[in-house]
């Protein structure tokens, strides 16, 4: 049994995250070196490339049973795509799964897009350890909800 572990099928696999880029942004470094330490912390991670759009993002979480999403934007359109994404997963009703994001995002407009439903947002520099332990928290907590 896995460290953590509550009991039922559904938590023996391990968290499944989906690491996305969207709209026109091309600079992908930072999401593959996301998407590497979520693997190297034990979890499933599906990455979905660039130039997605917020409704292929959201169905791709929900065919994978993802338990969160984690977005990078770089471009300057967080204030459009963050938003475009919480609203898909109202409209998918996937609001359970967990959506985070990071990139060049000043932090007057973080907080905007915390109130709209994104439920972390880490900028350049964040330490991986603490993107890893916010994803195991607020993933694990939703997998004993819905598992």
């Amino acid at each position: 049994m896995q460290h953590g572990e509550r009991g039922g099928m559904q938590s023996e696999r391990p968290l499944r995250i989906v690491v996305a880029k969207a709209g026109l942004d091309g600079h992908d470094r930072g999401a593959k070196v996301i998407a590497r330490a979520l693997r190297d912390a034990g979890m499933e991670v599906i990455y979905t490339g660039l130039f997605q759009t917020p409704e292929q993002i959201v169905q791709t979480a929900i065919q994978e049973d993802a338990d969160g999403i984690g977005l990078s934007i770089l471009s300057g359109a967080h204030m459009t795509l963050f938003p475009l994404v919480v609203e898909q997963l109202k409209a998918q009703d996937a609001e359970d799964i967990v959506f985070f994001g990071g990139g060049t995002i000043p932090a007057d407009d973080a907080q905007e897009l915390k109130a709209l439903g994104v439920r972390e947002i880490f900028t350049p520099g964040a330490p991986l350890s603490l993107i890893i332990e916010f994803v195991q928290r607020e993933c694990g907590k939703r997998r004993q909800l819905v598992g």
